[in-house]
Formats: structure tokens, C-alpha cells, sequence
């Protein structure tokens, strides 16, 4: 067992321990914090349906495993982990998203009998051919419900228009003909390829001491020897499928989402990148912005309007999504500012504000149990720490931010729309 202590700005810090079996734990201490919050998660998310066994050979997965796996991890032979949870008054739930499985609970009281049965469940699968198809029938009416949400339908489709073969298009939750694939005895070969803890972290906060959680952990985790997950490669092509796509939905506004695909490199976005590009787009259309009030003016958006650098592994996009009465006029408009950027340059009390402002919210999460243990996942997954973030951003320079607008190549913009049918 491998333990060190990370330090960063404000005398902030958290113990990061890596034990032989490669899992990593994160404790986040936080002196006088009533609530507690933890989390344990896989690297193993929508994107990962594909991997290379031991003989080199490639494994496909139909698609949405990660999702079902999640929604069958909860069961056991004497119960579900959500009955248990509320005999302990506890809150707990799980989610799967594009690069990673978590589980999570928090509570203010009983906090290493929740942290126990988080540990037990997620290290005790329990699967069987009656209850797989008892979830088919569940997971596939959760599939025609998002067939018809808007909001998820015009994210899905940006991205479908946009990637030809990257798995990031594909609906976390599979489609109803691919989950009717999924057998107990495959969920069990996914879960001891993804699940090895060596693909795996805990992440805790709150106010506890640390080495008794420690000796807790080791005392009652169920361990497994170490196995590495190989992932599939993935050739994607630099151009878009197709620059607009357009759906009728029941909507009172038109939805949209804009989004512009970014080449990377085999490792991924890098950490300075990735920070410039949150201040990049905050200067763009932040809401200290000259083009979010002139949308505003306009009645083009409204608060629900927001841009995101939408990443993960191997994924990387700037985008922006909302409301609006006219979709491609809020295109047009941020074309047209992002060229105004690029040929006269970025304006330098803008840059400082915004960068000022992000450090300052940062800061703030280490106030939140909860976006503490989120943070650190990140870290595991992405690559890199909240510190590291926090540090790049403070020396962050204004021409780092203006080399970040060679991304935004209108020849890879893709505009998804939902509109009310006629």
C-alpha cells in the first residue's frame, strides 16, 4: 500500500492511498463537516464497448452493458442496496455516463455501516438469467422514454451527426434491440474485466479519520487479483457527418445544441487545454459577455442558455446549448464573434475577469462534500487532479486562451435543432 499526502492552494488537501490490488482511494478531511459523502466508481462508461482480451483478439459488447450492469449491480441474493441504505437513513444512487460507473451514497450519521455496504454490493454481483430479462423489460421502456425527451434527444443527435464510428453517439442506455443481447453470463464476464479494482477508486469526504477509514476499507473490501483493461482503438475521421440535423418533437421552444469536434491526440485533451478552453468560451458567451447580452437583447436565449467543454477519454467538444426562437441566427451570431476573436484579438480585462471569477468558484467546491469526491473522480478518470486545475489556471496567460481558437474550425460545426411538429 502506497500513501501520499496531495497538497494545493489555501492549505487545502487529500490523501490519495493506492493499494497492491491498484485501486486508488481519495480522502477528502474535512474538520467540523456534519455530512458525509463517498463514492466508488470503474473507468468503464457507454464508450467502452469494445476491449482486447489476453490473446490480442477484440471483444465487442452490445451496447448500453455499462448501463444495464449498473442497474443490476443494486440486487443481491438478501436484498437490494437501496433497501439497505434506507434502514441507515442514508441517500444513495449511481449513474453511468460516457467514461465511468459510479455508486454513491451520503448521510450525516452511520457513516462506515453506509461506507460498508457501498463496499459490499459494489464487490458482490449478483446476476441471473430471470432477473437480466426482468431488466430488459425495465431499461427498455427508460429507452423509449428518452426517445422522446427533447433535451436528450437534441444532445444525441449533435453527436450522431457529428461522429461517424465513435461510440460517444451511441445512447448511454443501448437501444431496446441491443440490451435484448445481454446475458447474466456476460454481464459477469464485463464486470471482472471493468470491475478489477485495479480499474477502480473510492472517493471520500467528510470528517473522519483517516486511517481508521483506511483500516476499515482494507478489513472489508473483497479483492480480486489484478487484471488490465485494454481498450478497443477507435478511428474516427476528422470531418463531421453532416453540418445540421433537425427533429420534431413536442417542444414550446425550439431546443438546440452546437457543437464543434475537436482532433486529439492518442493521449487526450491535456490539462492547460482543457482550462484554457472553460475561459475561452466563458469569454465568449459568458454572462460577463458583449454576445450573451446581445442574444439576451434579443430574445434569443434565455438563463437556460449555457456552453460546456463537453470531454471525457478521448472525447473533446466545445459547445453551446438552449432555447431559442432561432437556432441558426444564435449559430450566426457566435460564428461571427468567434471570428471577431480570432482577427482582433481577445479582449485582456475580459480574460482576467473571467479567469478570476473561475478560480474563485473552484475554490468554493472544496466547500461541497459532494463536488470533492466528484472532483477527484474526475482526476482518476481524466488524468488529472483539482490542484493541478486550480495551479494551471492561476498562471494561466491570455495567449494560451487565444491558441485555443484554432478549434473552432466552422467546417467541423454541427448545429442539432428540435422543433414542434406541425
Amino acid at each position: 500500500m502506497k500513501t501520499e499526502v496531495i497538497s494545493g492552494i489555501a492549505g487545502k488537501k487529500y490523501t490519495l492511498c493506492t493499494l497492491d490490488s491498484g485501486l486508488k482511494i481519495y480522502l477528502y478531511k474535512m474538520p467540523g463537516f456534519t455530512s458525509y459523502y463517498g463514492m466508488f466508481g470503474t473507468r468503464y462508461g457507454s464508450i467502452d464497448n469494445a476491449f482486447v482480451d489476453q490473446n490480442g483478439n477484440t471483444v465487442e459488447l452490445p451496447e448500453g452493458i455499462a448501463h444495464f450492469l449498473e442497474h443490476k449491480l443494486f440486487e443481491s441474493e438478501d436484498g437490494d442496496a437501496f433497501t439497505k441504505y434506507s434502514k441507515t437513513g442514508a441517500y444513495s444512487n449511481a449513474y453511468t455516463s460516457f467514461d465511468r460507473t459510479c455508486y454513491l451514497f451520503s448521510c450525516s450519521q452511520r457513516f462506515y455501516e453506509n461506507l460498508g455496504i457501498l463496499l459490499d454490493f459494489v464487490r458482490s454481483p449478483y446476476f441471473t438469467a430471470e432477473t437480466v430479462a426482468k431488466e430488459q423489460g425495465i431499461i427498455g421502456q427508460e429507452i423509449r422514454m428518452y426517445d422522446d425527451q427533447p433535451t436528450w434527444q437534441v444532445l444525441f443527435n449533435m453527436l450522431s451527426a457529428m461522429f461517424y464510428s465513435h461510440p460517444v453517439k451511441i445512447d448511454i442506455a443501448g437501444t431496446v434491440e441491443s440490451i435484448s443481447k445481454i446475458t447474466h453470463e456476460l454481464l459477469y464476464k464485463c464486470y471482472d474485466k471493468f470491475y478489477n479494482l485495479s480499474n477502480m477508486f473510492i472517493t471520500l469526504a467528510g470528517d473522519f479519520d483517516e486511517e481508521e477509514v483506511l483500516g476499515f476499507i482494507n478489513k472489508n473490501l473483497k479483492t480480486t487479483p489484478k487484471s488490465e483493461v485494454v481498450p478497443a482503438a477507435i478511428k474516427e475521421p476528422d470531418e463531421v457527418v453532416k453540418p445540421y440535423v433537425e427533429v420534431n418533437l413536442e417542444v414550446a421552444k425550439p431546443l438546440f445544441c452546437m457543437g464543434f469536434k475537436e482532433k486529439l491526440s492518442s493521449d487526450g485533451v491535456c490539462i492547460k487545454d482543457a482550462i484554457a478552453m472553460d475561459v475561452l468560451l466563458r469569454m465568449l458567451v459568458g454572462s460577463a459577455s458583449s454576445l450573451y447580452k446581445t442574444l439576451l437583447e434579443k430574445e434569443l436565449i434565455n438563463e437556460e442558455f449555457a456552453p460546456e467543454y463537453f470531454t471525457g477519454r478521448n472525447i473533446a467538444i466545445p459547445m453551446f446549448e438552449g432555447e431559442s426562437k432561432d437556432p441558426k441566427m444564435v449559430k450566426e451570431l457566435i460564428l461571427k464573434e468567434l471570428e471577431k476573436f480570432k482577427t482582433q484579438g481577445l479582449d485582456p480585462v475580459l480574460f482576467e475577469a473571467v479567469r478570476k471569477d473561475m478560480f474563485g468558484r473552484m475554490l468554493r467546491r472544496f466547500d461541497s462534500a459532494e463536488s470533492v469526491c466528484s472532483m477527484l473522480a474526475d482526476a482518476n478518470v481524466m488524468g488529472y487532479e483539482p490542484f493541478e486545475y486550480i495551479e494551471n489556471l492561476k498562471n494561466l496567460k491570455i495567449e494560451q486562451v487565444a491558441d485555443r481558437l484554432s478549434v473552432f474550425d466552422t467546417e467541423k460545426c454541427v448545429l442539432s435543432v428540435v422543433r414542434r411538429g406541425i
